[in-house]
């Protein structure tokens, strides 16, 4: 196993017991640092994401998969040891680690390309230990390599946020030059849309937020209003990010014929009552998005690499988490809430 010097333990951040963000789900822990398996990298972690799935996690709505489990998905960092099988990265090489951390290659889903579909799935910061914490085990086969020259705090939210905000984007079949509605404005929000502006779309943002609606005008948006505003045009497709199923009639209702609407949210409040004629005739279609592929990481890094795509994030130390989960619950957060180390960490 190739490695360079690190600590003995990792200090981080746990869910102990899941409640509302203000109630403090989170407990500082001091850990032994894992030895990685024949497959996996050991990485210090440069800076994490604060992904919307880590605070569903954090208040209950995601049931835990295992206890006292760290949280974060959106990790940069560089590799401190590697197992003895690994072959695509070294000891110093920049790595991001995401949500889809395993499957069983196997399935009929993993056969067709659609491993995110995996029944065997695993994933980082729910079934293994994430990167709310300074050290961190990623498998090597689930990292991406990622480029020396971009700050570790704007390629993080790339790896959740941008990520699904590009499936969503390829899910919701928006055409060339199509009309498209963005419900709710955060981190992977504001990457996707700047994809679809990048490909010539018109972009109309609906979003509770002022602050969001101006970020919106900023990226490129045509319009910007309220969650439960009308846009000014009939949509051809819109991603539904806001985590609240009250908006689905609404952004259904929004579609001109044969638009689709992709629901981007791994939970999503309870949708009220659809009617035929006014949401789901003239083939509107509703569908949603369900993690996503290695394919979909490697598309997306490299088109925001060609786009020149633009993060915004707001910086929170590592000891402050519990505080960026808050703000998050709260949409005090504008773009992506990035975690960074910082001296005064240590556990109690």
């Amino acid at each position: 196993m190739a490695c360079a010097a690190h600590p003995e333990t990792l200090t981080g951040w746990a869910v102990e017991r899941p409640g509302p963000a203000d109630s403090g789900p989170l407990t500082r822990v001091r850990r032994p640092v894992p030895e990685p398996g024949p497959g996996d990298l050991l990485v210090t972690v440069e800076a994490c994401g604060v992904c919307r799935t880590d605070l569903h996690l954090a208040e209950g709505d995601l049931p835990p998969h295992r206890p006292a489990t760290v949280p974060g998905h959106e990790i940069v960092g560089r590799v401190a040891a590697a197992g003895a099988a690994v072959t695509r990265f070294r000891v110093g090489d920049r790595v991001g680690g995401a949500w889809l951390r395993a499957t069983c290659g196997a399935c009929r889903y993993c056969r067709a390309g659609a491993e995110n579909l995996c029944p065997a799935s695993r994933y980082t910061g729910w079934d293994a230990d994430g990167g709310f914490a300074d050290l961190t085990l990623l498998p090597a086969d689930y990292a991406y390599p990622l480029p020396e020259s971009a700050p570790a705090t704007t390629l993080a939210p790339l790896l959740c946020a941008g990520i699904i905000g590009y499936r969503a984007l390829r899910r919701c079949a928006l055409p060339p030059g199509g009309r498209l509605g963005i419900y709710g404005f955060g981190g992977s929000a504001h990457l996707a849309a700047q994809v679809a502006v990048a490909e010539g779309a018109r972009v109309h943002v609906l979003t509770r937020s002022a602050r969001a609606r101006d970020l919106a005008r900023e990226l490129g948006a045509v319009s910007t209003g309220g969650a439960y505003d009308r846009p000014p045009e009939p949509l051809d497709s819109a991603i539904l990010f806001a985590p609240v199923g009250d908006l689905v009639p609404v952004a259904l209702a929004a579609l001109d014929r044969s638009g689709t609407l992709a629901v981007a949210g791994i939970h999503l409040t309870d949708i009220p009552p659809l009617t035929y004629q006014e949401h789901l005739f003239y083939e509107r279609n509703l569908c949603s998005v369900t993690a996503n592929t290695r394919r979909d990481g490697r598309e997306f890094l490299k088109t925001a690499e060609r786009i020149g795509i633009k993060v915004t994030t707001s910086r929170y130390p590592l000891s402050r988490a519990p505080e960026a989960l808050a703000d998050l619950a709260g949409d005090r957060v504008q773009g992506a809430a990035v975690l960074v180390p910082d001296e005064e960490f240590s556990p109690s």
